[in-house]
């Protein structure tokens, strides 16, 4: 069915789409893949996308008459933290810019979690300043040949695919000599290695890209406008990173609060008051993330999931050291150092130690807040641009 004979959808129809999805696939006797496939080829994977790319053109808030039928019903999801990547930030960006040939392509298994997607974005070279990339991708033919590294890479170990940006034309000023492709992480040319963190997992990775050859074809968007692209997976990537849906004391919050309900004989009057104003605070950002989240219904989000982001890391890096405080020696226990390279990311379900320290983390990933600041103070505030040099001069000739 084309998008345009798709029929008007309202709350009842969503839900009696998702009662007929249920009856055709019970989720007690069907396998959690195929029911994955069913729901998305129902349209009920993400209702505001297209006809055919699991949704219905409906509106956004329809989704969560959607989730609620399938929670009741104890049908299987698609394990969001494990492909959090490919959801949050490649989606988007494939339906924005891809061609109907990569929609069809990517999308299905992305979401239904059959291809986990990692994002080679940072270098080593270029710091928080991700424009002053240097990995290189020249044209050869129909491929594109790629040489350069990344780092922190998240998932890079059980990745199929990366999105991936790179400098097409050193020539131009490093925001405008910019390509975005789909990356092959098994290609030969693809060399991924731990990097082991304060925590002891080697949760994120460095990636070292030598002869990697795409094809043109998995190029999002036109030659030299990778940074427009790259603005839409770094806008989604705040939003997924600070305005997730979570329920009231969900999230860092939630362990020290228990703790201080169960353990009476650890209190004190200054912990008290500093858990109140930051449960208050963590209270206020949960209801600014929903609003957040109704805003999307009208369209792309914009730079106030900067905003979000800067008030997640903020919380969580204080609330942790919060637990670590009230618990007292025992907050300086940690279960273990072993070795490991997960494929998520718990921070409620390990202890306090891991907690304080994984939430070091939280004000580098995804923007640094130093970089967050300077959005929120330009595009929210409206306040004036700092002085830059760089803006008009060729790559090729900025120091490094």
């Amino acid at each position: 069915m084309s998008p345009a004979a798709a029929p008007a959808v309202d709350a009842t129809e969503i839900r009696r789409r998702t009662r007929e999805l249920l009856a055709a696939h019970p989720p007690a006797t069907t396998e959690r893949t195929d029911f994955l496939k069913a729901r998305f080829d129902a349209g009920l994977a993400w209702v505001h996308y297209p006809v055919g790319l699991g949704g219905l053109d409906a509106p956004r808030s329809l989704q969560q008459a959607v989730d609620a039928e399938l929670a009741a019903a104890d049908a299987p999801d698609n394990d969001p933290r494990r492909i959090g990547i490919g959801l949050g930030m490649a989606a988007p960006t494939i339906l924005g810019f891809g061609t109907d040939e990569q929609k069809q392509r990517f999308l299905r298994p992305l979401w239904v979690g059959e291809e986990v997607w990692c994002q080679l974005f940072s270098e080593p070279g270029a710091g928080s300043d991700l424009a002053a990339l240097a990995t290189r991708a020249f044209r050869d033919g129909d491929d594109w040949v790629v040489d350069g590294q990344k780092v922190w890479t998240s998932s890079a170990h059980v990745a199929r695919w990366a999105i991936l940006i790179a400098r097409t034309d050193p020539d131009l000023p490093k925001h405008r000599g910019i390509s975005y492709f789909i990356c092959d992480m098994t290609d030969p040319g693809v060399d991924v290695r731990p990097l082991r963190q304060i925590t002891g997992e080697a949760e994120f990775n460095e990636v070292f890209l030598s002869g990697v050859r795409i094809p043109d074809s998995h190029r999002l968007g036109p030659v030299g406008e990778g940074w427009k692209v790259a603005q839409t997976t770094l806008m989604n990537e705040r939003v997924s990173i600070g305005g997730s849906r979570i329920p009231r004391e969900g999230g860092m919050i939630g362990p020290v609060s228990q703790t201080w309900r169960n353990r009476p004989d650890l209190r004190t009057h200054d912990t008290h008051q500093r858990l109140l104003t930051l449960w208050v605070e963590a209270e206020v950002a949960r209801l600014t993330g929903e609003r957040l989240r109704q805003q999307l219904v009208a369209g792309q989000p914009g730079p106030e999931g900067s905003g979000m982001k800067l008030a997640f890391a903020r919380l969580n890096q204080e609330i942790s050291g919060l637990e670590v405080e009230l618990l007292g020696d025992e907050g300086l226990l940690y279960g273990d150092w072993t070795m490991v390279r997960p494929e998520l990311v718990d921070f409620t379900g390990r202890d306090a130690g891991y907690r304080y320290l994984r939430s070091k983390g939280n004000s580098i990933e995804g923007g640094t807040s130093e970089v967050l600041l300077n959005i929120v103070a330009e595009r929210v505030l409206g306040l004036p641009s700092e002085p830059r040099n760089d803006k008009d001069v060729a790559w090729k000739d900025l120091s490094r």
